[in-house]
């Protein structure tokens, strides 16, 4: 049922590509049996990687020492978007609940958002922490559009924004506007620059279906100047991260994307089934984790990821 997958590999697009793979090294699929995967975190002291698997209300746990899985929390909230915060804290996104959860070194949760001027957050989708401790997170409305990765609700704030929850005071804020549907969300290396994927073209007609790149301000709170980065061409890009040297290697409906610092997609992963998330594992980030609908998946590679 594991190990090496045909009909999976490396498409060559522009000839930088072949530069980023190893050419012997192949997809493995290292676990299926999900409905949903999203949110792939790396916690490297434990050797372990997290994810959730959204319908059904669980968060998953692959162990890199031995190759087991097992269940890291049931129930999670209908949990999406992970990452492990600058203490190595696990940062998730829950729909069920309308909030950004932050796991502490005892097992006890903290809230680190629910609310934005006093209405509850539609569903937090996906979220990053900067290297100042605040935490940025994307809430469009799927977790309360249906009851099959949430509880189905009437938005309370109307729109789908990118908010920013401050380390120091807690208060969250809005950075940026204008979305149809948020969703990933990465800083580039030197945290200049915040990308973030709009998948709006899944409920909007002639919708979105790229990754803006926004500025961010001198205060580092604060976005300015934005535009469009990169457009799909096959279904939507949900979820991403960078590598070292600016490359972004997200999700897409036939795999893997890796787009280059203009924005030019220059290779293809391809993984039988639709891609969600992504994230960088191991213990020199060189292995790409994918989150596919049923399966957890990875590939060893030839660049270094970004925490």
């Amino acid at each position: 049922m594991f190990g090496v997958l045909e009909g999976t590999g490396f498409e060559v697009i522009e000839p930088e590509f072949e530069a980023c793979f190893i050419g012997h090294a192949r997809v493995e699929r290292l676990w299926t049996g999900a409905r949903w995967s999203e949110g792939p975190a790396w916690f490297p002291a434990g050797r372990y990687l997290v994810w959730s698997d959204i319908p059904n209300n669980r968060l998953m746990r692959w162990d890199e020492t031995d190759g087991s899985v097992s269940e890291f929390r049931n129930p999670s909230n209908n949990a999406n978007g992970n990452t492990v915060d600058n203490q190595g804290r696990l940062v998730t996104c829950e729909h069920l609940t309308r909030r950004v959860t932050r796991t502490e070194h005892d097992g006890s949760l903290s809230v680190i958002a629910s609310h934005w001027n006093g209405k509850r957050l539609n569903s937090p989708n996906d979220v990053v922490v900067k290297s100042d401790g605040s935490v940025w997170f994307t809430d469009p409305s799927y977790g309360i559009l249906m009851d099959y990765e949430g509880d189905r609700a009437e938005s309370e704030i109307g729109e789908c924004h990118v908010y920013r929850a401050d380390p120091e005071t807690g208060e969250v804020a809005v950075v940026a506007t204008g979305f149809y549907k948020p969703n990933g969300l990465a800083f580039s290396t030197d945290e200049e620059w915040l990308f973030v994927s709009d998948t709006g073209v899944t409920h909007h007609e002639d919708g979105p279906a790229h990754i803006e790149k926004l500025k961010i301000g001198e205060d580092g709170k604060s976005l300015e100047d934005r535009g469009v980065f990169a457009v799909c061409t096959n279904g939507v890009f949900d979820g991403f991260r960078l590598d070292r040297d600016g490359r972004i290697w997200t999700s897409a409906a036939d795999g893997v994307h890796c787009i280059n610092q203009h924005g030019v997609l220059i290779g293809k992963i391809h993984i039988p089934e639709i891609v969600a998330n992504v994230c960088f594992g191991g213990p020199k980030l060189n292995r790409l984790f994918i989150a596919g609908t049923t399966s957890l998946y990875s590939v060893f590679l030839n660049v270094n990821g970004v925490k």
